[in-house]
Formats: structure tokens, sequence, C-alpha cells
């Protein structure tokens, strides 16, 4: 299974909403020129939405200078679409639509794949299942055939599908007994006790061993749809061209999606200290609490206050937990917006006589920024780091048809490159001190420390 590249949360800061789509029948071609400044190159990228005649829509960047096409397609329903007690079902069928489809068995699909160097991975997020195919132009009909078969006709057949589960099963069993692991999975559960976010999102070795070949079949009839379909496409190709692979490689697939409609939730956890004692002579910490939906209209401002409070070196948390106090090597936090939630979410290690301390300097630091709030130093230079890094991301076609198939799921508008920077710019001072006191709530930090820390008991 290829890691999860369309994570929202890393890739996409800003929000705007598109205009209504085209309406008319047959091909469409819609462009927007988006310039984008990176320390050493100014890049153009024309972005156009191509309508095919079967009324299948994506993005299309194209590059002619090199013979290379890559696709990036996204549906709706991921992990949090498994059926109870088949957790992990999203994430085997990642892992298996590569594994013969259509005509071809196992050996034959990857032989196909390797013969004409053709890129083509598949992974499962917690709301979204995602594909990822790159080709050489001159291989490239072959690469669509082998995406259509894996997307409408996935064998499941019984040699692969058992080699896959042993994999994961036993890279379940590995991690798991990581205090890492353990931490994240008690605060999920603990957030989110009768939500599928609360269940482990890759499975347990119960309920992968359980799954079978017919309960991929009908997962895949149902997530694997055009209702929810999102697709961005970089390369050598033209839009007339990539109507009619649109229409031959995703027309098969069924109209309606069969994921589930999403249940809001929030985290019920707010405020809990649980301790999971093991003998190691760190403890490891994850904290979080509710946090602003992607669609909210305070997220830039608060983009804007992640990357002073965590923005790495030189970050609120690196330099009191890290550089002064000397109480761990790494701390982290987060936005994550989910499409049932919406979180913030954080981590630490520190020795088991010190990790008292680190969870207490945390909680001073989240107070301070909700009661003061950040220095116009701070916001200048967070403004700065994020409009100037964020085209660095756009280096390669994969990257970019990553990002604008996530801008498409998000419905942040076909222009959200050209106004990405502008919408970092707005938040005013006072806007970023009244955003503070919503998005830090010391009190509300649900704490799992897994290790033996002193002076630290579990609350109720």
């Amino acid at each position: 299974m290829s890691m999860h590249f369309l994570r929202r949360t890393a890739v996409l800061i800003g929000q705007y909403r598109p205009s209504s789509p085209l309406g008319s029948l047959g091909l469409a071609v819609v462009m927007t020129g988006v310039l984008l400044v990176a320390p050493s190159l100014a890049r153009a990228v024309d972005i156009q939405e191509v309508t095919s005649p079967g009324g299948i829509t994506a993005w299309l960047v194209e590059d002619h200078k090199n013979p290379i096409i890559t696709m990036t397609v996204s549906f709706a329903g991921g992990q949090s679409a498994d059926p109870a007690g088949k957790e992990g079902l999203a994430d085997m069928m990642s892992g298996l639509l590569d594994e013969g489809a259509g005509p071809l068995d196992s050996k034959a699909f990857q032989s196909a794949l390797e013969s004409n160097a053709i890129s083509l991975s598949f992974d499962a997020g917690r709301d979204d299942f995602s594909a990822s195919l790159s080709t050489l132009t001159e291989t490239s009909e072959e690469a669509f055939r082998l995406m259509r078969f894996a997307l409408t006709e996935p064998r499941f057949d019984p040699e692969p599908v058992a080699r896959i589960k042993g994999q994961i099963v036993a890279g379940i069993r590995a991690r798991e007994k990581r205090p890492r692991t353990i931490a994240a999975q008690t605060w999920w559960r603990d957030a989110f006790p009768d939500h599928p976010y609360g269940r482990p999102s890759s499975g347990s070795v119960d309920s992968v061993s359980s799954i079978e070949s017919e309960d991929l079949k009908a997962f895949a009839k149902a997530i694997l749809a055009r209702e929810k379909i999102w697709i961005s496409v970089v390369g050598d190709i033209r839009p007339d061209r990539l109507g009619a692979v649109l229409d031959r490689v995703f027309g098969a697939l069924p109209t309606e999606s069969g994921a589930p409609d999403p249940v809001p939730a929030a985290p019920a956890n707010a405020g809990k200290i649980t301790v999971i004692e093991q003998p190691i002579r760190q403890s490891t910490v994850v904290f979080g609490h509710r946090g602003l939906s992607r669609d909210d209209p305070d997220w830039y401002a608060a983009s804007v206050l992640m990357e002073i409070m965590a923005g790495g070196f030189g970050s609120r948390l690196t330099e009191e937990v890290r550089e002064k106090r000397g109480l761990t090597y790494g701390i982290f936090a987060f936005q994550l917006p989910l499409d049932q939630s919406a979180l913030l979410r954080g981590g630490v290690s520190s020795d088991n006589a010190r990790v008292a301390e680190a969870i207490q300097v945390l909680r001073e630091i989240w107070a301070d920024m909700a009661e003061n709030g950040p220095t116009e130093q701070e916001v200048k230079d967070a403004k700065t780091y994020i409009n100037g890094s964020f085209p660095l991301r756009l280096e390669n076609s994969r990257a970019i048809s990553g990002i604008l198939t996530s801008v498409q799921r998000e419905n942040l508008g076909i222009d959200y490159l050209a106004q990405r920077a502008s919408l970092i710019d707005e938040p005013s001072m006072e806007d970023l001190r009244r955003v503070a006191k919503r998005l830090f709530l010391p009190e509300e930090l649900s704490i799992v420390v897994v290790g033996n820390p002193e002076g630290l008991p579990s609350t109720q």
C-alpha cells in the first residue's frame, strides 16, 4: 500500500468556493492561469476543467516538456466507511486492487505494470480512498487500461487475498506493541466511543482476519463510484484525449456511491488524562481537542496561528518545551479537519520523570496563546514562511495532481492556488487574537500517556 499523499491537512491552507460547474454537453474546458513564484523559479500553471462527453470532470495541467502523465483520483469513503467488525477493509482493498483485475491474475497484472514502467497505487485515508497513476506517454494506453481493470473489474483472488491479509495482520501485530500506536488508538477510542473514528483505522487482527473476497467486492462496488469522485491529471495529454480517457477508465463505475453518509461527531474526552502503564524509559504522549472545520471562516487565521505554535524550529512549542527546558527531542501539533469532525492534535515524548512537567508547559503555552495571542513579528514570520514554502510542494507532477485533487475535494475552487497567498495574508492581528481564543482550549486538552510517568495519575 502506498503512502497516503492526499493527506489534506498537510497540503491545504485556505478557503474558497468555486462557481457553478458547466452544464453543457460534450467536452467543456475552462482555463484559469495561476502564477506560482518559487524562490528560484517563476512557474505558470494553467488549470483546465475538462468534462468528458459522458459527464466525468477532471482538472488538467498540460505539460508537454516531458513524455509523462500523472493522474490522481479520490473517492468518498475510506477507513471510516469500514463496516463494524470489518475494520481494515478499506486498507486491505487498497493493497489488492493491483493484485489482479479483469483478465489478468496477480502475476500478469504486476508484470504488465513492471514491463511498461507504470506506477499504479491505491491508498485509504479516514474519509477517502485514492488512486495514483504515473506513466510514460508511449505506454499510457496500457496504463489507462490497467487502471480501468483495477477500478471496475478487481478480482480479489484467494491467493493474493490470503497473502495481503497476512502482511497486514503481521503489520498490525508489530504496531500494536508500539507506545505511539497504543496512545493514538486509545485517544481515538476515548474521543469517539460510538463513532467509526473511534475504531482502529487499519483494523485489528480479528477484524482483518475475518475479511473475505466477497466483503472486498461489495466494498469496491459501494465506494468506487462516479457520484463522489475527484480527478486531477498533470502531463503530456490534451483535453480532447483526456475526455475520452475519462469515459473509458471511469465510465463503467456505478453511478451512485454507496459510501455511508457522514455522521458529525465531536470528541467526547475533553480534559481527560489517561495513563497506560508500561515499563519503558520514556513516556509517549498524544494530546488533542476539538478544532475548526475546513470551511470555517477562521481557517486561515488558525493556519497562521498553528505555524506560530507548532511550525517546527522557532515555534513556541519547540522553543519552550525542547530548547529552553530540554524536555523532549520533538513535539508537534496540527489541525485535522475530517469530514465528520474537526480536531487539533499533537504528540510528544519525554522522560518518565519529566513528562508531567512537559504536559504542564504545554498547557501553559496553550493558555498563553489563547489569552494574549501572537506577536506581530511572529505573525509576519509565519505568513512569510507559509506563502514562501507552499510553491516548493509543486515540484513534480505527482505533487501537483495530488494537491489539485485535494483542492477539488475540499471545494476550494479552480483559482485556489492563485488566491491562497492573499487568504493567508488577510487575517489581521485582531482576527488572530480572536481566533486564538477559539482555537486553543487548554481546559479541553485530552491526553493519553503510555509509559511510567511520575506524578501524573489518570483522571475520570
